[in-house]
């Protein structure tokens, strides 16, 4: 598999998973995904599978600081339904990050380890998404601002050229390259931008 080079770049999540850990996927209980992770679980690189990823390591960092967070151990509620819009292309990269899972996630092993019931949809929230450690232990809600990143002006056309089976093998090319400069330009250039990926603590 060929992948654009700025994807080993992307800092990884790293969290705790006692899940894995009980069950020996991982000795130790640590898990680490990246990028191409999200990329292979969404079929493709585009701005929205890359604010959610971006967003929840944000909500991460400011969730749990220094601490590694505990994959398992946070409930995920959108402001959105499932079907509207993009927001099930989020939750599902949300999900796959946090292992916060709606009604047909794993049940838990003895009474421990549920995942179930930890997404949900169409909540009253201030913004796109919100992210509670289960622990009481804070909540931040969150948003992307992906006008803070615009596409190259060039990028629409070519779109629509390709959608059309009308660009030529050097327009398809430089649409790809547009495209997932863009992508590049959200992880790498803003991934900390406070602008484009909005994370703030729950009163």
């Amino acid at each position: 598999m060929q992948i654009p080079d700025f994807f080993s770049a992307v800092p990884h999540i790293r969290l705790r998973d006692p899940l894995a850990g009980f069950l020996g996927a991982s000795v130790d209980g640590i898990v680490d995904y990246s990028y191409l992770d999200v990329v292979k679980l969404a079929g493709h690189s585009c701005p929205t599978v890359a604010s959610a990823y971006g967003l929840t390591r944000q909500a991460l960092r400011l969730l749990y600081a220094e601490e590694l967070p505990l994959r398992g151990g946070l409930q995920v509620e959108f402001a959105a339904a499932a079907a509207d819009g993009v927001t099930g292309v989020i939750a599902a990269v949300v999900s796959l990050l946090t292992g916060a899972a709606g009604e047909g996630g794993f049940k838990g092993l003895g009474g421990q380890f549920v995942r179930r019931g930890l997404l949900s949809f169409g909540a009253a929230l201030p913004l796109l998404l919100r992210f509670t450690r289960c622990d009481g232990h804070g909540a931040v809600d969150a948003a992307a601002n992906l006008a803070g990143v615009p596409a190259d002006p060039a990028t629409g056309a070519l779109l629509q050229r390709c959608l059309a089976g009308l660009a030529a093998a050097d327009e398809a090319q430089r649409f790809r390259w547009l495209w997932q400069d863009r992508v590049r330009r959200i992880l790498l250039d803003h991934g900390d931008d406070p602008s484009v990926f909005i994370v703030r603590r729950c009163l």
